[in-house]
Parts: structure tokens; sequence; C-alpha cells
């Protein structure tokens, strides 16, 4: 069995906006990072097997770290997560008022891009493009 510790050299981050309450910054974290899964097939393990064979779902296969800034650090993370064409997904603050998914992709879709008000925002890809793309942005505390 191989024990070597395992290097990635891919990262998966979720940047916050400070502003948020607890139970929002949970609820953003966890509806952004079901996206990156979707898109990026690789981010996923291989599922989980307890010790009586029982199986589990399969999880990210790295840590997901979480980072947290102001109005203004997630609006410029969002605009070089663009420019880097990374995986990406958001949530605005208009989410909060609805209840499904389809009225979710309707709220996203009837603001510009620069009009977004982002209070989350996942991105996915080479260590050195999310590190600037998080730029300004602090660790989770």
């Amino acid at each position: 069995m191989n024990t070597e510790p395992l290097r990635f050299d891919t990262k998966i981050a979720v940047l916050l906006r400070e502003d948020l309450e607890p139970w929002q910054r949970l609820n953003v974290t966890a509806f952004l990072v079901s996206g990156l899964g979707t898109a990026s097939p690789e981010v996923i393990g291989e599922p989980y097997e307890d010790a009586d064979a029982v199986p589990y779902l399969p999880m990210f296969r790295q840590p997901v770290l979480v980072f947290e800034g102001a109005k203004e650090t997630l609006k410029a993370a969002h605009g070089r997560a663009l420019s880097r064409a990374l995986p990406r997904a958001v949530f605005t603050s208009d989410l909060f008022a609805t209840g499904n998914d389809r009225d979710n992709r309707a709220a996203v879709r009837a603001v510009p891009t620069d009009g977004l008000d982002l209070v989350g925002l996942a991105v996915y890809g080479p260590k050195n493009a999310v590190d600037k793309v998080l730029k300004g942005a602090r660790m989770h505390p």
C-alpha cells in the first residue's frame, strides 16, 4: 500500500462574502461545490466502503479550501476567474429568496455579469491560477 502523501496540482476553493450569516455560509458553500463535480469529474474520488462492506458515495478527492472577503474582493475574484476561464459556480444574494433550481437559474439569468450581487464563488483549476483568482481573500476562520 502506498503511504506517500498525495499532492495535488489543482485547488478547489470557495470564496464567501464576509457579511453572511453562519447558516448562509454553510448553505452557499454546499450549493457552490455541488456544481464543480459535474463540470470537472476528475475532482471526484472513488466510492467509499466501511469495514462491513457498506458502500458510500464518492466525494472530492482533495480538500476544499474556504475563504472570505469583502464584496469588492468577490467581484474582483469573479472577474479573474472569468478571464482565466476556470470552472466556476456562483451564488448571488437573489438566491436566498428563491426555493428551487428553476427560480435560481432564472434569478442569475436576469442580471448582467457586472451586476451580479455575488455572495459566493467556487473555482477549480491549477493551484497558481486559483491562487491568483483569490488574491485579497483570506482563509475562512
